[in-house]
């Protein structure tokens, strides 16, 4: 019997960065517009950055959100996106059009089989947001 057999690799994403331009804007629109949490922070003197956590859950059994500022330092562009899956998508649009957010694709109903609403939004740093409400 091979050790991969008796003893497998498990593996999973335990999280993704985002270059950001400020992090207190960046923490304060994930958590309070979008209901995550700020899970921990660090700074990183030598490399002059600040690090911040987000999420929906523990590190440990969620994948999470790495924000990074970096002192001055332009944020490159980037051509992903995030999808958060979302149990009131209605609600959670007009509470972000109050907001100011602004929307790359307003809320439209979809027929994927997958989701049945879907939104994209722009974070502070102009990340894609994709907003999913799932099919039941």
């Amino acid at each position: 019997m091979s050790d991969a057999a008796t003893n497998p690799i498990r593996f999973r994403i335990r999280h993704t960065m985002l270059p950001v331009g400020d992090i207190e804007r960046s923490v304060d629109f994930y958590t309070r517009l979008l209901g995550m949490r700020v899970l921990r922070r660090r700074a990183d003197p030598a490399g002059g950055r600040n690090i911040a956590y987000v999420g929906y859950g523990e590190e440990a059994h969620t994948t999470v959100l790495e924000l990074i500022a970096t002192d001055g330092q332009a944020v490159e562009p980037w051509t992903g996106h995030i999808a958060i899956a979302v149990s009131d998508l209605r609600t959670l649009c007009a509470r972000l059009q109050a907001d100011g957010v602004t929307f790359a694709m307003p809320l439209k109903a979809i027929d994927n089989g997958t989701s049945r609403l879907q939104a994209n939004i722009y974070d502070p740093d102009r990340f894609l947001i994709e907003l999913n409400e799932l099919a039941e």
